[in-house]
């Protein structure tokens, strides 16, 4: 009779697949066609509550454990007809069993952007800021552990309760700051310098804290099994930097750049991965622990991290990751927390964390003499909790050390301080922007022997050999005229995890590109480097990692802090082999017309058909035929200044073309003349600029012709249409370069055109029918009366 009771008590375990509904079958029944719903439910979900943070600015992790959260017993899933359809509890161990082995690969993604490396650069403020930043909260999270356990926790093992409360506590979460301070743009400033260097610090301490706790918490055993474990972790340790890493560096040396990584080594990494995990779970520390390590010892020199990290990620982000906060969340329960001790308790919990965290913090920044604000923000950017509290806190709920009670609680409080970090820091700290006023915003200018600074940006290597003929081909040869060129490589902050990547190339090439060494890591530096040395225009590099909606705040600001004369951008669209163009998006279209719109400088927009061919072209070999069609206005004064320049290198020949119109008529030939502004909305009639201006810069540009007939032509060109003008530009067409104003008195040359931010001449010169070999600089110069931020 015992045998129907327990067929009862123990239902039967899941089947993997249906027959399908006209086999009378229902497929949430099984467990595959319920994973996948599972999947699909939690992704839309969570990505709906990212939609509606982004105006806060909140990291997506927010969103993902809020999703948890409400699609768990404190929300939705209060419906119980809800939960045992979508979440029934024999599905939770399919459901976790997944969620895992996504968290094992982020964990080893987590560990392959931690470098030690950097770490024992840390300098003696980081360390001591993230030593202290540790020490504080550890200390009050025993204190807290010791309230909880008088009161919701009773009888939890005293010792494993009392750390995993303390590493709760004191934890930074490393990927979710990086993510943070580049959301703020704070990753170059010193406070966002300090902040990863000790969050780092702080994350490698608290894994070995979390260790140290998972080894005390094994159920009823004896201290000395708690010794074995740590010493068997040790063992692993030793046999993963001694015996894995050699094999892990040799796959990496084989690994080229630019060569694709055989399949073999990424088959063989990833297995080890989860091998290691094995091995760390057997020892009784976590499976989580092995695949960190991996990621630690992994050689981060060459491509194979980075196609490693491309590789897993997206799957791992955006499929599996919220998986584990929704079975976190299934685990938390809200109503769980009644009464008046537990709230109580609640806020005990989050003012502890915060106090010890931020206080912490700002006292050992004041001590190292950081200006107070700094040291305060410092405190609000180190208490950012996230994906590793939730591990600590799930760890800590399946050894029994955390009741469902006390989970809550720190699932909340993790939610709670990482919610905040972001709108107090913006409220807490504001770096200044811009600098001082400065006087050489243009390059027409009347000092013709002044320094000229340049700010040029670029998005991909594809962009560079075009970028550096330029360079070569402005640098002047005046005693005096230095030309200095800061080169901004433009990189979009993505929701991927190699972010973190991106910050650690940001800060590594935070110096002039003459300091870096050239180990092949990075062809774009290299390429700068090699330019520098043979010529005498300085180059610095920059990087903005930056949402491409926002990043033209970070080419602006960058301008005037480096008081430049003209930013040089690239034109969203690249020309492809037959000749006709393909846009890279809209998000780069509409940070070109923002720059326009916003530039505290003069601005030139790239048109890139190939300067110079796919290659640096060496000085000495420099032959180069210039064409700058003058119609009269601001922008062409600026262009022929820039050609002005141009003309001084000896393999350069600047022909200027001069459009006159008949007698009593303008080149405008009866059209309206109107200026796209960048909502695409307002439009600004040009206005009539002064044409004294004009015929002064044409007649000082006659003067110069008459000394140096070799290098520098001139024609005047008497157009009584629209159809004199394109005939005339046409016979320019297998030129080099084309130096053209943004916006002179013309009447646009083409009826429709998706680029109006080019302007009525622009638009034409760059549609494919014009040309396929001559790239165009489309010129702006910088107007006091429109800066909105004089």
């Amino acid at each position: 009779m015992a045998m129907p009771v327990n067929a009862t008590s123990c239902p039967a375990p899941m089947k993997a697949v249906s027959n399908g509904v006209f086999q009378h079958e229902n497929p949430l029944d099984f467990a595959l066609p319920l994973l996948i719903l599972q999947i699909c439910l939690v992704v839309t979900f969570t990505r709906f509550l990212a939609f509606l943070l982004r105006p806060l600015r909140q990291p997506r992790v927010i969103a993902e454990i809020i999703g948890g959260i409400l699609l768990g017993p404190s929300a939705i899933g209060r419906s119980e007809k809800f939960l045992n359809t979508v979440f029934p509890k024999k599905s939770l161990t399919v459901l976790e069993t997944i969620a895992n082995v996504g968290l094992l690969f982020f964990l080893f993604m987590v560990g392959l952007e931690l470098d030690m490396r950097s770490i024992k650069r840390t300098g003696y403020k980081a360390l001591c800021i993230a030593a202290l930043g540790i020490t504080v909260p550890f200390v009050l999270g025993i204190g807290t552990a010791t309230a909880l356990r008088a009161t919701i926790s009773k009888g939890v093992e005293p010792v494993s309760f009392l750390v995993f409360m303390g590493v709760a506590l004191s934890i930074t979460a490393f990927p979710v700051l990086a993510r943070i301070l580049a959301e703020l743009k704070l990753l170059n400033t010193d406070v966002g310098r300090i902040a990863m260097s000790a969050a780092a610090v702080n994350d490698v301490a608290a894994w070995i804290l979390l260790a140290l706790a998972i080894a005390l918490s094994g159920s009823g055993t004896s201290p000395l099994v708690a010794l074995w474990v740590l010493l068997s972790g040790t063992g692993f340790i030793l046999f993963a930097v001694f015996a894995i890493r050699p094999l892990l560096a040799a796959m990496a040396k084989r690994s080229h750049e630019g060569e694709p990584v055989k399949e073999i080594y990424i088959c063989i990494t990833l297995t080890l991965v989860l091998a290691c995990s094995f091995a760390t779970d057997v020892i009784g520390i976590h499976a989580l622990f092995g695949a960190f390590v991996v990621g630690i010892i992994m050689p981060k020199d060459g491509p194979f991290a980075g196609v490693l990290i491309e590789k897993i990620e997206d799957l791992v982000s955006s499929i599996f990751l919220p998986l584990y906060f929704v079975s976190s969340g299934l685990k938390t329960n809200v109503a769980t927390i009644s009464g008046g001790i537990s709230w109580a308790l609640l806020v005990l919990v989050i003012f502890t964390a915060c106090f010890g965290k931020i206080v912490g913090t700002f006292v050992v920044s004041l001590i190292c003499k950081m200006p107070f604000r700094e040291a305060l923000t410092l405190g609000f950017l180190m208490n950012t909790k996230g994906l590793v509290e939730l591990i600590v806190l799930n760890i800590g709920k399946d050894r029994k050390v955390l009741n469902d009670q006390a989970f809550a609680i720190c699932v909340l409080m993790a939610l709670f301080t990482t919610f905040i970090t972001t709108p107090i820091v913006m409220a807490v700290y504001k770096p200044a922007r811009r600098g001082a006023p400065y006087k050489h915003k243009t390059i027409q200018r009347k000092d013709p022997n002044s320094e000229v600074r340049v700010l040029a940006c670029f998005h991909s290597t594809h962009n560079i050999p075009t970028l550096i003929n330029l360079i070569e081909s402005s640098r002047g040869t005046r005693k005096g005229a230095r030309l200095c060129i800061y080169a901004m490589h433009l990189m979009e902050l993505s929701e991927r995890s190699s972010a973190i990547t991106m910050v650690h190339k940001a800060r590594n090439n935070s110096i002039p590109f003459c300091k870096v060494k050239p180990d092949g890591e990075d062809q774009m530096v290299i390429a700068f480097q090699a330019y520098g040395n043979l010529s005498s225009v300085n180059i610095h590099p920059l990087t903005a990692i930056s949402d491409l909606s926002n990043i033209h705040e970070d080419i602006c600001t960058s301008a005037h802090q480096k008081r430049v004369a003209m930013i040089i951008l690239p034109f969203h669209k690249h020309q492809r082999i037959d000749g006709s163009f393909e846009s890279l998006g809209h998000a780069f279209h509409n940070v070109n017309e923002l720059v326009l719109s916003q530039a505290p400088c003069s601005v030139g927009i790239m048109i890139d058909r190939g300067l110079g061919g796919t290659s640096q072209v060496q000085a000495s070999d420099l032959s180069f035929k210039i064409v700058v069609p003058f119609f009269g206005g601001r922008d062409d004064r600026e262009a022929l200044s820039y050609g002005l320049r141009m003309a001084e290198h000896p393999g350069i020949l600047l022909n200027v073309v001069k459009f006159v119109a008949p007698p009593g008529e303008t080149l405008a030939f009866g059209a309206e003349l109107i200026s796209v502004a960048s909502n695409n909305e307002h439009k600004v009639a040009i206005e009539q600029d002064d044409k004294e201006q004009d015929d002064e810069l044409w007649s000082k540009y006659l003067s110069i012709c008459t000394n140096d007939g070799e290098s520098m032509k001139y024609e005047e060109r008497l157009v009584e249409c629209k159809g004199d003008i394109e005939r005339t530009l046409n016979e320019s067409s297998n030129s080099n370069l084309i130096l053209v104003g943004r916006m002179p008195s013309v009447a646009p040359l083409v009826t429709e055109s998706d680029c109006p931010e080019l302007g009525p001449i622009g638009s034409y010169l760059a549609t494919s029918q014009f040309s396929t070999t001559a790239s165009v600089l489309v010129i702006q110069q910088y107007n006091p009366s429109t800066d909105i931020h004089p």
